[in-house]
C-alpha cells in the first residue's frame, strides 16, 4: 500500500471535492459466484469499483477524468451528503469539518480514510476504518459486503470507542443508464413510492420540511415510513430490487450516463437537525439488499 501517494490525494480531497483522483489501486478484493462479480478496493475508500450482474457492468467505471465522488459505489460515513456549512453541531458545541464543497462538507470521510481488510472469502469481505482527525471522536467504521445468490448484501456499522456522538451512514452508487452505451437501447428506469420528499432549500440542503414527492429529474431526498423499496430496470436486460430498513433515499439523475440511488440512515444534514447517536456498544447500523434478476 502506497500510503504517501494516498495521503497526498486524501489531503487534497479534504480541500476540494473535484480534485484530481488516482482511481482504483491494484489491490482489489474479488467476490464472485455464478452470476455476480464484485471488485472492492480498500485503498479507494472501500469502494465497490465494479459490480457485474449476469454479465452486465451496472456501475459507472473510473477513468482518468473521474473525481473521487463520481464512480463505483462508495460508503458515506460518518455523515452523508452535504454537511451544512461544514459544521457539526452537538448541543452548544460546534465542530468544523473539511469544507471540500464550500461552504459545505461533502460525502463523509470514507474516501480519504485508510481501510483494512478484516476478513475475506469468495463471498464476503469485512473492511474496517478507524475514525481519526478531522472527526472529533474516537471509534471505527465497518463495512460488510456479502453475496447471497443473486443478491448483494451491504452493511455499515459506526462504533464509538468512548463517548456518544452523532453519525449517519449510507452508500453512493452510480448506476449506468445504459448497460451498453455503444448501442441504441432504453435507459435505466428507477421507480419507488416515497411517503414524502425533503423540501430542498436554496443552499443545496434540505430545509427539514416534508413535502409531497415531486416528479424528476431529481437531485432530491425522499423519505419512507416503512423502509426503502426501489426498482431499477434496464429494459430487456436486467432488473434490481433495492430494499433497506433505512428511511431515506437520495435520487440524482441529472447526468447523461449515470443515476445515483443512495440508501441513507437519514437525510443529508439531518445529523444537525435530528441526530442519530452512536454510543459504546450501541453502533449505528444500516443495511441494504440489492437483488438482481436477468430479464
Amino acid at each position: 500500500m502506497n500510503i504517501e501517494r494516498n495521503n497526498a490525494h486524501w489531503l487534497a480531497l479534504q480541500q476540494a471535492f473535484d480534485t484530481p483522483w488516482p482511481g482504483p489501486s491494484d489491490e482489489s478484493v474479488i467476490l464472485k459466484n455464478e452470476n455476480l462479480r464484485l471488485l472492492i478496493d480498500p485503498q479507494d475508500g472501500a469502494r465497490i469499483v465494479s459490480l457485474c450482474a449476469f454479465g452486465f457492468d451496472v456501475l459507472r467505471p473510473w477513468h482518468p477524468e473521474r473525481r473521487a465522488f463520481q464512480y463505483g459505489c462508495f460508503p458515506m460515513v460518518p455523515w452523508v451528503g452535504r454537511l451544512g456549512n461544514a459544521t457539526l453541531k452537538m448541543g452548544n458545541k460546534h465542530y468544523a469539518l473539511p469544507a471540500n464543497k464550500p461552504p459545505h462538507a461533502l460525502h463523509g470521510m470514507a474516501c480519504y480514510s485508510l481501510w483494512e481488510v478484516v476478513k475475506q472469502t469468495n463471498k464476503t469481505v469485512v473492511l474496517r476504518s478507524q475514525l481519526r482527525n478531522p472527526w472529533p471522536w474516537q471509534g471505527d467504521v465497518r463495512q460488510v459486503i456479502t453475496l447471497d445468490g443473486d443478491t448483494v448484501l451491504l452493511r455499515l456499522e459506526i462504533h464509538s470507542a468512548k463517548e456518544s456522538f452523532p453519525a449517519s451512514a449510507g452508500w453512493h452508487p452510480w448506476f449506468n443508464k445504459k448497460l451498453d452505451p455503444k448501442r441504441d437501447e432504453q435507459e435505466l428506469c428507477v421507480e419507488f413510492t416515497a411517503d414524502w420528499q425533503e423540501e430542498p432549500g436554496d443552499d443545496e440542503l434540505p430545509t427539514g420540511k416534508k413535502i409531497s414527492p415531486q416528479p424528476g429529474p431529481w437531485d432530491d431526498c425522499f423519505g419512507f415510513n416503512h423502509g426503502i423499496h426501489a426498482t431499477l430496470n434496464w429494459p430487456g436486460k436486467l432488473s434490481m430490487e433495492m430494499t433497506s430498513p433505512a428511511p431515506s433515499l437520495v435520487a440524482f439523475d441529472k447526468q447523461p450516463d449515470a443515476t445515483c440511488v443512495n440508501p441513507l440512515s437519514q437525510a443529508p444534514d439531518a445529523i444537525n437537525r435530528d441526530p442519530q447517536f452512536v454510543s459504546p456498544g450501541e453502533p449505528l447500523v444500516i443495511e441494504s439488499r440489492w437483488a438482481f434478476k436477468a430479464e
